[in-house]
């Protein structure tokens, strides 16, 4: 018997296997982070994600992080320690909401040079499809 729970269990454990974070920032040991094999990113984009990292952990709390999935889509994620009764959780999503609504473009950028940079994909069609949407 097919069973979609177990699918969809499985993707959710490959996708955080193998996620790529680009940045983040803990509140609890009020530290953020850049991973060195993104310093080809243009400096503006990194002064934007430290603040949008910085400032989201301040907002809400806990440990805020974006990276990139296998497939090179963008994705935010926010986690808290266990009995940290501060931390905001319906604030956490909707300020992701936000980010994605507000940064939209940085972000389809942030996943265009992934793309191109680690999984090789031709710019060009990446760019066509963005103005096919």
């Amino acid at each position: 018997m097919y069973n979609d729970n177990k699918e969809i269990e499985l993707e959710e454990t490959y996708a955080d296997k193998y996620r790529i974070v680009l940045c983040g920032a803990n509140a609890y040991e009020k530290k953020y982070y850049f991973n060195n094999k993104f310093d080809r990113i243009p400096e503006n984009i990194k002064e934007e994600l430290h603040i949008i990292c910085v400032l989201f952990t301040e907002e809400v709390g806990g440990v805020f992080t974006i990276g990139f999935t296998p497939l090179g889509e963008v994705e935010m994620d926010a986690q808290k320690e266990e009995g940290d009764l501060l931390y905001d959780d319906i604030g956490a999503e909707l300020l992701m909401k936000e980010i994605r609504r507000k940064k939209a473009e940085m972000l389809r950028a942030l996943s265009i040079y992934f793309k191109v940079t680690f999984l090789h994909q031709d710019a060009a069609a990446l760019l066509e499809e963005e103005d096919d949407e």
